[in-house]
Formats: C-alpha cells, structure tokens, sequence
C-alpha cells in the first residue's frame, strides 16, 4: 500500500484524456508534503514544476525529513522478508538515511 499520487499513477488513454491508475492505498496530505515528495522525486527539475508561492516554510522544513525517514522505513521492511532486490533496496535506505540527516544535521 501507498498513499502517493505521483506522475506514473496517470496514463493517457485513446482519446487523449488522462486516466488515473493504481490508486488502492492512495491518501489526502496538504500542498507542502506533495511538494516534498516531488522536490525529492524530479531533484533538478522541480523548478520547472511551479506552483510554490504561498507554500508554508515550515511544513516544508518538517516534511522533508519525515519523508525521508519514510523512504528509509518502507525499504527496511522490505528487507525483513525475501524481497528479491536486496542490494538496491539497502542503497535505497541509505542514500535516504543520509539525505535525512543532512536535513538536520
């Protein structure tokens, strides 16, 4: 389950209309966390997205580490079972471990 609503959960069908998919597990956060997420997910290309005037500072200092410690958790567990992809799951927990800390160190 995921609570993320992100650019590959929209398809474009015949017609040319968007179409959403995949949506089980999907979730309502306020403006600032989904501008963390995408910060994160586009890096350099996050500017080009705009949209961020009236965006609360605050919030967005708050919810870049929470989401990361997110993307630090979700791949942890993943490590508790058989996942398959172990080697890139661990690079993933620690390259989002030391992104969080940066954050607040």
């Amino acid at each position: 389950m995921h609570g993320e609503l992100c650019p590959e959960h929209v398809l474009v069908d015949a017609a040319g209309e968007p179409v959403l998919i995949d949506i089980e597990g999907l979730m309502h956060f306020d403006v600032e966390w989904e501008h963390v997420f995408l910060r994160i997910r586009f890096g350099d290309q996050y500017p080009s997205l705009g949209g961020t005037e009236g965006l609360d500072r605050h919030r967005l200092d708050l919810y870049g580490p929470a989401i990361r410690l997110s993307l630090v958790a979700g791949p942890l567990r993943l490590l508790d079972g058989h996942f398959p992809h172990r080697a890139a799951t661990r690079e993933t927990a620690e390259y989002n471990l030391a992104a969080a800390l940066a954050l607040v160190v």
